[in-house]
């Protein structure tokens, strides 16, 4: 049979994104009128909705029908889902040759004789860049036997027009300083228990088993690690105010000394590996812990601490002035100034492929660096989820640092998550990018006053975006 092609011109209008273009769009194909369409841009996709009557469509028991939807602006175009209506016999051929339908898996399929009167259709496209001023046109084809197309319609639904498009400025992503060496630390503090006056450490004495894994268990958590390598262990030991100082500071010197070599000895560290420090009086731990305290005398406790006297005038100006505030203090608290603290060094080796960084980020985010971040963010499209979650996982291994927060907040804004940018743009500083970023903000939330305040100083600033942006922005409100 031979092919016949009938092109219809029905241009029905402009669309805008809050506007409803083609109410009565009658006859738009044969048998095929369209009403309430709608093309709107929604954050990363454009969405197009129609109602499509099919009421007058009538279909032979040897044809089919197909009704595609179609974006076109110049060279680019995309088809969307499809809604096929398919005569008895047709069907039955197609069931018969394993075909499920014409256009593929995205098609409606309807059977001629169960055919409704209207279509409530709705599609989501990524939207692209090409997509700013694109024609919707509506398309109807004619299959009959061999998969042969007998005719073809079409017609213009309306334009996607940009003006009409809440502006989504471009964004500034920053690509943080790639670390030579990733240096990373641990650190807590024990508090092992001594008999009066020893120096030798009992792990079973009171808590010390606990205490002595706290330090234990953070060197296993790294040091087992093929990754990692440690290069320091700092210990500092504390001792509690009571007692001469001089005393106080042998036993702070001993007791840490007994720690490295614990440590020394369960590790097999090498002794350089090992550095250590001491506070002979814990006086610093002292005050802090009154002036938290709601005990009698607060204030004038606190200023004695505070006092210029020698740490066992002062020790015993205390115990002599305030006795039961002492004794309080002496069981509650010093205790816990008898403490030692504890600093554990370690680097951390570069990672360069992309498809190990995105295990370690899925495994243990806490080892990558910043850079490393950003660069597996290059594989995936802006706007997407994977592309927002590496941001997010970025700035919660590095909370505050605004190259990360910036970057967040630009993930953020791409989605229009705007209480989730505001949070992460405080902590981003006032750099040239996080200004401009405040004013894309601005601009996402239709607050244009604010937005070129924002972005006539990240012009200043040196930020060429700005010029374009603020051009753009000026464009639209005229």
């Amino acid at each position: 049979m031979k092919r016949r092609i009938f092109i219809l011109a029905a241009l029905l209008g402009t669309v805008c994104m809050q506007e409803t273009a083609a109410q009565n769009a009658k006859g738009i194909t044969p048998g095929v009128s369209i009403e309430n369409f709608n093309m709107e841009h929604e954050g990363k996709f454009l969405a197009v909705e129609m109602m499509m009557n099919l009421n007058e469509l009538d279909v032979d028991a040897n044809r089919a029908v197909l009704l595609t939807p179609r974006l076109v602006n110049g060279a680019d175009s995309i088809d969307l889902p499809s809604v096929g209506i398919y005569g008895r016999r047709r069907y039955y051929y197609y069931v018969r040759n394993g075909i499920e339908c014409i256009s593929g898996k995205t098609e409606t399929v309807y059977r001629a004789s169960e055919k409704p009167d209207s279509v409530a259709y709705s599609s989501l496209t990524e939207y692209k860049d090409w997509m700013n001023g694109t024609m919707l046109k509506f398309h109807r084809s004619d299959w009959g036997c061999c998969h042969e197309i007998l005719a073809e319609y079409e017609g213009i639904l309306g334009y996607h027009n940009i003006n009409s498009v809440a502006f989504f400025p471009d964004l500034i992503f920053v690509q943080p300083k790639a670390e030579v060496e990733k240096t990373r630390s641990l650190s807590g503090s024990a508090y092992i228990d001594f008999p009066v006056d020893q120096t030798i450490i009992y792990p079973d004495y009171h808590n010390n088993t606990a205490e002595l894994n706290k330090i234990d268990g953070t060197i296993d958590s790294v040091r087992n690690d093929k990754d990692i390598t440690i290069t320091s262990v700092w210990l500092k030991g504390y001792a509690s105010p009571e007692s001469p100082y001089k005393h106080n500071k042998d036993l702070a010197i001993g007791r840490t000394a007994a720690l490295k070599n614990h440590i020394g000895q369960l590790f097999h560290f090498q002794d350089s590996i090992i550095g250590t420090d001491y506070e002979p009086e814990n006086w610093e731990g002292l005050r802090q812990y009154v002036e938290k305290s709601n005990i009698d005398h607060r204030e004038d406790i606190l200023a004695m601490i505070d006092s210029d006297m020698e740490p066992d005038a002062k020790e015993a100006r205390i115990k002599r002035t305030y006795p039961k505030e002492y004794r309080f203090l002496l069981q509650y608290c010093y205790p816990y100034l008898r403490r030692t603290d504890y600093l554990i060094e370690y680097k951390i080796r570069v990672f360069y492929d992309v498809e190990e960084i995105k295990r370690v980020m899925a495994e243990q985010p806490q080892k990558l660096s910043q850079n490393e971040f950003y660069l597996v963010a290059q594989e995936y499209e802006p706007g997407t989820d994977e592309f927002t979650e590496v941001f997010e996982t970025a700035v919660r291994m590095f909370p505050n640092d605004e190259v990360a927060n910036l970057n967040a907040a630009n993930a953020a804004i791409r989605r229009d998550d705007f209480e989730t940018a505001h949070r992460y743009l405080d902590k981003a500083g006032d750099s040239a990018e996080a200004v401009y970023a405040r004013g894309a903000l601005a601009v996402r939330e239709g607050d244009y006053e604010t937005a070129l305040i924002y972005l006539k100083e990240a012009k200043d600033m040196g930020i060429e975006k700005a010029d374009w942006t603020l051009e753009e922005l000026e464009k639209r409100q005229k």
